[in-house]
């Protein structure tokens, strides 16, 4: 029988409280209403913002949100449409996205920006759009949204210009690790909700989403076949870099990272060398630039260090180097560099989500993981049912891997 315009009852993993662990429960799902969409999600898995926001760091103190259904990375299969919804319809297969495309703000319709106004990334919002109310309940009380997709719940419900329609033979269980594309950091704050992602570069919280970093590399950076790529930061983003600059065909890739336990690991990801800027007693701008007679074609920074920024920046090749900046640094931060090194055609650059545009461009992406030009599946190093989902939280709290996904169906 079908559910369309019904409320669903379904179980979901709810956070009641700030650091407690979530409780797996059933609770009542809304039907979607205005350019709205209810997916039922078959895989999940979590992101470090959702530890972030769990933690409530990430949080107004003076006005947390919870209880909340959080998780933003995830895949699954349209369930019904609201009133005016057109894009997809029931059973299209779907990857819900944090940030969103609505196609008619000055943004969507620039070639040149991913940064839509209407659905750009809110932590704030506990609610839907159309009205401010929120689709979750139990016992007649509601249970907030995270980032507009909660995916936490077996059935969840979406903006539309939230859920990218991608080829139905696809495996959820691999592509819905590219639905994320934000992370947070030190001093994270909803000021810097529009930036990118942090990794990481010494002991900093770290995080381990696709998109960010690929799409840094091959949107952004654009190595040329045979170039020379620096990845600072070789958390699972700046594994994307390098995933990146492996499609890309750079000869030579370069992973900088003060913790030498990560180097054999990231030889999977295409890695040629490795620095490790403790091993020198010069700045590791310098060591690249005598690596590389002058310095590296791109460079692409995964860490949200301000120093690590610097030396992105300034390890490229002057003439026509070009450094891109994907880590979110804390609030106050800044840095300075001499303006030689822009006069001498050094090209410095941020990204946002890689630069994709989330319903336009993410097909495309499953498609290239279809002819097997993308290799997802080595992101992905653990899994677990849904009601042992507080085993991947200890998972990411424990640094132990680089994605667990979670099986909503056990």
């Amino acid at each position: 029988m079908s559910t369309a315009g019904q409320v669903i009852r379904c179980k979901a993993a709810v956070a009641w409280e700030a650091g407690k662990p979530l409780s797996v429960e059933e609770v009542e799902v809304a039907p979607p209403q205005k350019n709205e969409v209810r997916v039922k999600i078959h895989f999940t898995s979590l992101c470090h913002t959702d530890v972030y926001f769990w933690e409530a760091k990430g949080q107004n103190p003076l006005f947390p949100l919870f209880p909340r259904i959080l998780g933003h990375e995830a895949g699954g299969v349209v369930e019904s449409v609201g009133e005016g919804v057109t894009d997809v319809q029931l059973g299209d297969h779907v990857l819900p996205i944090f940030t969103g495309e609505c196609k008619e703000c000055p943004h969507c319709l620039s070639e040149a920006s991913n940064m839509c106004d209407l659905l750009r990334i809110n932590t704030e919002r506990g609610g839907m759009l159309h009205d401010g109310k929120t689709r979750f309940s139990k016992d007649g009380k509601p249970i907030y949204h995270f980032l507009g997709t909660s995916t936490f719940s077996e059935y969840t419900v979406v903006h539309v210009g939230q859920v990218a329609k991608i080829n139905p033979e696809a495996p959820l269980d691999k592509v819905c690790v590219l639905s994320c594309g934000m992370s947070t950091g030190p001093d994270f704050t909803t000021t810097l909700l529009f930036f990118s992602i942090l990794d990481t570069y010494e002991h900093m919280t770290y995080s381990s989403s696709l998109l960010a970093g690929f799409g840094a590399t091959v949107n952004v950076a654009k190595p040329k076949k045979g170039g020379s790529v620096a990845v600072f930061g070789l958390g699972a983003v700046g594994l994307a870099a390098a995933e990146g600059a492996r499609v890309c065909e750079a000869s030579r890739i370069i992973g900088i990272d003060l913790n030498p336990n990560r180097f054999e690991e990231a030889k999977k990801f295409g890695f040629t060398e490795f620095v490790n800027p403790k091993d020198h007693n010069k700045p590791v701008q310098e060591v690249i630039a005598e690596m590389t007679g002058g310095g590296v074609d791109c460079s692409i920074e995964c860490t949200g260090s301000t120093q690590a920024m610097v030396s992105a920046f300034e390890c490229v090749h002057d003439g026509w180097g070009v450094a891109v900046l994907v880590g979110v640094p804390s609030r106050d931060d800044s840095f300075k560099t001499h303006p030689i090194n822009f006069l001498n055609e050094r090209t410095l650059r941020g990204t946002f989500f890689g630069n994709y545009k989330p319903l336009s461009d993410i097909p495309g992406v499953v498609e290239k993981y279809m002819k097997k030009e993308l290799e997802l599946d080595k992101f992905i190093t653990h899994s677990v049912p849904f009601l042992d989902i507080n085993k991947a939280f200890e998972y990411m709290l424990q640094g132990e891997g680089l994605r667990c996904m979670i099986r909503m169906d056990a």
